[in-house]
């Protein structure tokens, strides 16, 4: 009638896993067979919850004195397993009053105990206990059968003699003639006292008689079921007979078959296939109140195990009292809880519930606690300070409200007037001398691809898109390809004006602005070209860079094919360096040809800008990468500006007595 211990142990786990307890210690006391000993350890351990010790107690190492209480000492467990048998609970563990101030929860494992009743000490060091026993289901009619019992109804029971020795500190009439019982201080009674005159008499614990009174009944409906049938067609002499020659073993098959309701609980009583009857465990907190006399421990009921469903353990958590030095409910774990933003990284250790938390690493969250692994976040994602959510990351372009793209916006301006205001200049004065010797066309040509040079910076600055993305390289490569053009036409149109003046000279008829217009459209459809199989094949696309910076992503363009972008810088230098050579080697002419020598500074100038744009280039990241785009553009540009156009500018201006022919030809 009591249900095996596996249901037990069951119901064992699912308390630990409620309150969360991973850390447990366990005595085994004067268990012989070691195979419970590994059944509940294994059972323990395979549902994720660690044994730091398994100690096995016997009387004679009590005796002895022998450390188990250092167990207790040095274990960081706070919750112990008792494993006892009901009538040694109190013989074993005698000496733990001696050691209360290893507070420890412990959960007695003694499924027919009876209500506790303990020496001094021993509610003390057990208050707050928790414990499973066997439910007591109320008997009609027993109590009062139990009260009233006494020596002079029951004279040949030996319980009632003794229990009148114990209670009333008497003998009986029954008891007079029984060896060993006289004693001087015992004195005499009738025998028809009854146990509902003890006011120290406790209620009644029915958890063991209820048992026994199942079983009983149980039986006797099966004898009675076993009676009927053999007798429903006999005399009552033949019932005699059956009676006498009834044996144990016709009832098994019998008292599977018995199924009837409890008329005072109205539980189903019965004995399944396995041959056990199904039974409920009463889940009790042993607690001492405050003013009870020591020794006198209360047993509350705070929850209940069935098994017929072996999965669910009701636990009252508001009705447990712990110990008074347990301000909340106890923990009891290897580690503490991992919290979020943290993970488990286990230690070199046996147990799996001992382990550190680490952060997780950067790009990782953890939202839980106690996570085996963090989380990544998404590429566009961040993890925020505390590593426990993804946040979006922040966007960094060049946009127009930061101030660097303010900046290199009102430069480009400023600069792009400047070359307006110089063309103007050249537009009004252009019958003057210094203008018409220095080529007009190529001049206006190169004034306007200076503008659009300018003015291509914003195409750099603000959001990132497919249009800007595929025009910004692409405009930039192509006016400035006409800028140098044209610079290299000049240089050229000086070398063949010089060389056209020296007497017999055959290139007299190359001399006009025909060439020099055929050379900056040659090198600028080239250019063009260089630009289309760029864009047919591997275009530039707005692209998004999350791996440079922590917590930003950079929205920029990815200019498709690398090797096309340097073609189109490399064909650009190549172009200036030509330029820088052929100027460089005409810069001695006579001072009416003297643009070579202007011609050679705006080369070094544009040389030297785009020679250091290419490592700082190379080095930055993000906005300052095109920053740094911009200042070439910029800087190459006021070059070629300041070097070739600003002089002559200061002439017309500010000098305009050296705006002769005179003057321009040297013969002032």
């Amino acid at each position: 009638m009591v249900p095996n211990d596996g249901y037990l142990y069951k119901a064992l786990i699912q308390l630990l896993k409620h309150f969360g307890w991973t850390w447990v210690g366990i005595f085994f006391t004067d268990i012989k067979s070691d195979y419970k000993k590994r059944e509940l350890t294994e059972l323990i351990t395979s549902n994720g919850i660690c044994v730091e010790f398994a100690y096995e107690l016997d009387w004679k190492e009590l005796k002895r004195e022998s450390c188990w209480a250092c167990v207790i000492q040095r274990t960081t467990a706070r919750v112990i397993i008792v494993s006892v048998p009901r009538e040694q609970i109190t013989l074993d563990l005698a000496s733990i009053h001696g050691h209360s101030r290893f507070r420890r929860i412990w959960i007695l494992i003694v499924t027919s105990y009876k209500d506790p009743v303990f020496h001094y000490g021993f509610s003390e060091i057990f208050n707050g206990s928790l414990a499973f026993l066997i439910s007591g289901d109320e008997i009609p009619g027993f109590e009062d059968y139990f009260l009233s019992a006494n020596p002079a109804r029951y004279p040949e029971d030996p319980y009632i003699n003794s229990m009148w020795l114990g209670w009333f500190r008497c003998s009986t009439p029954q008891m007079s003639d029984a060896p060993g019982i006289k004693d001087s201080m015992l004195g005499d009674c009738l025998g028809n006292e009854t146990l509902a005159s003890v006011s120290e008499l406790r209620p009644l614990d029915l958890r063991v008689p209820s048992s026994v009174y199942k079983a009983v009944y149980l039986l006797a409906q099966a004898l009675h079921v076993l009676l009927s049938e053999k007798t429903s067609h006999g005399a009552p002499t033949e019932k005699a007979r059956l009676e006498r020659e009834l044996n144990p073993w016709k009832l098994n098959h019998l008292l599977r078959n018995i199924h009837f309701t409890s008329s005072s609980s109205q539980e189903e009583i019965y004995i399944n296939k396995d041959g056990e009857a199904p039974g409920q465990y009463d889940l009790t907190n042993w607690v001492v109140p405050p003013g009870e006399r020591e020794g006198q421990v209360n047993v509350i009921k705070v929850g209940s195990f069935s098994t017929l469903t072996p999965d669910q353990l009701i636990v009252n958590d508001s009705a447990i009292l712990w110990h008074p030095t347990f301000t909340e409910i106890p923990i009891s774990v290897c580690s503490d809880s991992c919290i979020p933003g943290y993970r488990k990284n286990s230690r070199e250790v046996e147990f799996s519930c001992c382990y550190d938390c680490v952060p997780c690493a950067e790009g990782h969250i953890s939202n839980t606690t106690d996570m085996e692994t963090c989380i990544q976040c998404p590429e566009d994602q961040w993890p925020n300070d505390n590593r426990t959510i993804c946040i979006q990351k922040i966007t960094e372009f060049l946009s127009y409200e930061d101030p660097l793209g303010q900046s290199l916006a009102a430069v480009s301006v400023l600069s792009s007037l400047t070359v307006i205001s110089v063309f103007m200049i050249f537009i009004k004065y252009h019958k003057t001398p210094v203008v018409k010797a220095n080529n007009q066309t190529l001049s206006y040509s190169l004034l306007l691809s200076l503008t659009l040079s300018f003015l291509c910076c914003f195409l750099f600055i603000g959001r990132p898109q497919k249009v800007t993305c595929l025009l910004r390289q692409v405009t930039f490569g192509i006016n400035f390809t006409v800028s140098v053009s044209c610079v290299l036409a000049k240089t050229v149109t000086v070398v063949i004006a010089f060389n056209a003046t020296k007497p017999g000279s055959k290139i007299k008829k190359w001399v006009g602005t025909r060439v020099s217009l055929c050379l900056v459209l040659l090198c600028s459809l080239l250019q063009v070209g260089i630009c289309l199989v760029w864009l047919i094949s591997s275009p530039p696309f707005p692209d998004y860079d999350t791996h440079t910076y922590t917590g930003k992503m950079i929205l920029q363009c990815n200019e498709g094919s690398v090797s096309a972008f340097y073609t189109v810088i490399g064909y650009m230098g190549f172009l200036s360096g030509l330029s820088f050579i052929v100027a460089f080697l005409v810069r001695k002419l006579p001072a009416s040809f003297n643009e070579a020598q202007l011609i050679t500074f705006s080369m070094l100038v544009f040389c030297s800008v785009w020679v250091s744009f290419i490592p700082a280039y190379l080095s930055t990241k993000g906005k300052y990468m095109v920053a740094v785009e911009i200042f070439a553009i910029l800087a190459s540009s006021a070059g070629l500006l300041g070097c070739i156009f600003i002089p002559k500018c200061y002439i017309i201006l500010f000098h305009p007595e050296q705006n002769t022919r005179r003057c321009l030809t040297g013969k002032h």
